[in-house]
């Protein structure tokens, strides 16, 4: 059920039966308040979605709000695949990261990092990060991280984060413009355009690396690409997403370029959803070939067609495709021997209680 998109499938073999801490990076972006440019959450309350998320993951139950969060079309949030996938073969352990939230998740007796980071503001007029000091953040976390299990599984719950991972491809030079998915079947053009526009507008006098990814990005990108690079490769790393994870590792690539260093990748893997990999609106597979070092990269065979539940033949009809981690969350759970069938009934399940 484990394809590969790029490079063998023995990174992933030699996973198989092993057991990883989760981890789920969360922030919020100032870029999900523009109306309509994000499905990712309940309309009015998008700034909840990565606190929801992190929520039901360690709990199976959100605690800042009555109801999980879910797109105005009521598809529910992918969320409900990583928990499933827990509860049937759990994780190691379940850790998240505070990149900038605006509601802290309540929960208790899971490692809750916390960098003093603040949400960042709207790209279109300019994210106000630190840049440099929010990747030195990352590198610091990175060099001191102390892994207790086989290996990390880096997930992320960032409403419009592809739209500031399409920004920040841009601003870096990359010709990435169509290449990023959408929280959306149909992705708001128009509206995500305008905001990319006016986001690489307020860059047009930026020279510095930093100064350009300050304006444009989002927190859970810059501090991740410190986060890798701080790690220097020294554990098992999956990243568990796709096209904003994709972005991360873009980041990696020029900040290599910019420091002129040699990045060593044979412990780095990305792993995202069938969703993301036969996306017909973005291509996963050609923005990691623009990276000067290699990638594992693999999808899971898993969709919702053994499912008769109406929200989730959604997800099958391209309405939402990642996000908390839900590729990785697959994959782990396929190298633990459960079926497609076992985690479709357990998600099911959850919309049914």
């Amino acid at each position: 059920m484990i394809k590969t998109i790029i490079g063998k499938p023995d990174f992933v073999e030699s996973l198989r039966g092993r057991k990883a801490t989760f981890m789920l990076a969360l922030s919020n972006t100032g870029t999900a308040n523009i109306e309509g440019i994000t499905q990712a959450g309940i309309p009015g309350m998008i700034h909840l979605t990565p606190t929801l998320d992190s929520e039901f993951v360690c709990t199976g139950e959100v605690r800042s709000l009555d109801n999980i969060a879910e797109t105005p079309k009521g598809v529910p949030t992918p969320a409900l695949i990583t928990r499933g996938v827990h509860l049937l073969s759990p994780y190691y352990a379940i850790e998240l990261l505070d990149l900038g939230l605006e509601v802290v998740p309540k929960v208790s007796y899971f490692k809750q990092h916390t960098f003093n980071i603040t949400p960042s503001s709207s790209i279109d007029k300019g994210a106000g990060i630190d840049a440099e000091a929010l990747f030195q953040k990352g590198v610091t976390f990175g060099q001191s991280y102390e892994c207790h299990s086989d290996y990390v599984i880096l997930g992320e719950s960032v409403p419009s984060g592809t739209t500031t991972a399409t920004a920040t491809a841009l601003a870096l030079g990359y010709d990435a413009k169509e290449l990023f998915s959408s929280s959306f079947k149909n992705v708001p053009h128009s509206i995500r355009e305008k905001t990319i526009e006016s986001a690489l507008e307020n860059i047009s006098d930026k020279n510095d690396l930093f100064d350009v990814l300050g304006s444009v990005s989002d927190n859970m990108l810059i501090f991740n690409a410190g986060f890798i690079l701080g790690l220097n490769n020294r554990l098992k790393v999956v990243l568990a997403g796709g096209t904003q994870m994709a972005c991360v590792l873009l980041i990696i690539n020029r900040i290599a370029e910019y420091m002129g260093g040699n990045i060593e990748t044979s412990n780095l893997a990305l792993c995202t959803t069938k969703w993301v990999a036969q996306d017909e609106y973005s291509d996963i597979k050609a923005l990691l070939e623009m990276l000067s070092f290699p990638i594992h990269t693999y999808y899971v065979d898993f969709d919702f067609s053994l499912s008769r539940h109406p929200a989730l033949k959604l997800y099958d009809e391209g309405e939402a495709k990642e996000g908390v981690g839900a590729g990785g969350a697959l994959m782990y759970g396929v190298l633990n021997g459960l079926s497609k069938e076992e985690i479709t009934r357990q998600v099911e399940y959850f919309l049914q209680s």
